[in-house]
């Protein structure tokens, strides 16, 4: 039906945050950035790459669920509007789109307003009937949904969650019980915990595609920071906390080095052997979810896993 856009990011707010978590990461011991700047359009073609491999199973399992349990879904919530964060691309949505007889909106949230937009028009090329309200947003720094008939289905899908520290995790599930009314659901994708072997493969490929992939945030700073980093100079480490059961990639440094960044005024030293922490990927058990989710104020409804236990779609609503 119509493809609107609204913009809700200020035009230098990406920069703004680039410059600000570069800062404060690099600047303390240990060094560590956000996950997010992996994904300028190189990171993202690579990280296309990796739900590929062999070795890299959440998209498959979690895409594996939607395509069983969409009609579960759909009769479970009667959802007219579906919210998705992080929507990317969509791909994985559009079974839930074409699950929900009784969808008019959808309201994908995205910081990548091309993204969205291609998304947008792909989506309406299948869904001539459809509403799509896209925003240019950052979930994590604040978001109020623009008005769209109930019940919602707001969907964070793939395990993006596992990105948050457990603070984190906490104020934002706190802000999903703010965004729904009495009624409304969540659907959340988590990765749970399994053997330490096959995470670790997960995240550190044969082929060493996400290597390169966590290589490419230097290489972003480079460019967006006049950086000198030499990607060369890092080696992609993957390490398993099974304290705290979450994976953690970092780049550790091959030898003593400096690296300049101009934008920052800055000069950042590291000892052979340090590294920069860039992504932690929590893993899950239900109990753990459901705790987190009542804590805010959800209650878990029901549990989907794939056929093998790897990954776990679970929905959960706000009660009035």
């Amino acid at each position: 039906m119509s493809l609107t856009v609204t913009r809700v990011l200020p035009a230098d707010a990406t920069a703004a945050a680039l410059r600000a978590d570069v800062t404060e990461g690099l600047t303390r011991t240990p060094k560590h950035l956000p996950p997010k700047w992996f994904y300028d359009a190189r990171g993202s073609a690579l990280f296309d790459r990796i739900t590929t491999l062999p070795e890299y199973y959440p998209t498959r399992a979690e895409r594996e669920i939607l395509r069983a349990r969409a009609a579960e879904i759909a009769a479970a919530t009667g959802a007219r509007t579906l919210v998705e964060l992080g929507s990317g691309s969509s791909d994985k949505t559009r079974h839930l789109i074409r699950a929900l007889p009784t969808l008019e909106t959808y309201l994908p949230v995205d910081v990548s307003e091309t993204a969205l937009t291609a998304a947008g028009r792909a989506l309406l090329a299948d869904h001539p009937g459809l509403t799509v309200h896209a925003l240019v947003a950052d979930f994590q720094r604040g978001l109020t949904l623009p008005a769209a008939p109930g019940p919602r289905l707001l969907a964070f899908l793939g395990s993006t969650i596992g990105n948050l520290l457990p603070g984190e995790r906490a104020a934002f599930l706190k802000s999903v019980h703010a965004m729904l009314s009495p009624g409304d659901a969540l659907l959340l994708g988590t990765d749970l915990v399994k053997d330490e072997r096959t995470l670790l493969a997960a995240y550190d490929d044969a082929e060493g595609v996400t290597a390169a992939f966590d290589k490419n945030v230097l290489s972003v700073l480079n460019r967006e920071l006049g950086a000198d980093f030499d990607p060369s100079a890092f080696t992609h480490v993957a390490l398993w906390d099974a304290e705290r059961e979450w994976i953690e990639m970092r780049l550790r440094a091959r030898k003593e080095l400096s690296v300049k960044i101009p934008a920052l005024d800055l000069v950042i030293g590291f000892e052979e052997g340090e590294e920069i922490r860039t992504e932690v990927s929590a893993k899950f058990r239900e109990e753990g979810v459901r705790a987190e989710l009542a804590a805010a104020g959800l209650t878990l409804h029901r549990w989907w896993t794939d056929t093998a236990g790897r990954f776990a779609l679970s929905l959960s609503v706000r009660e009035e």
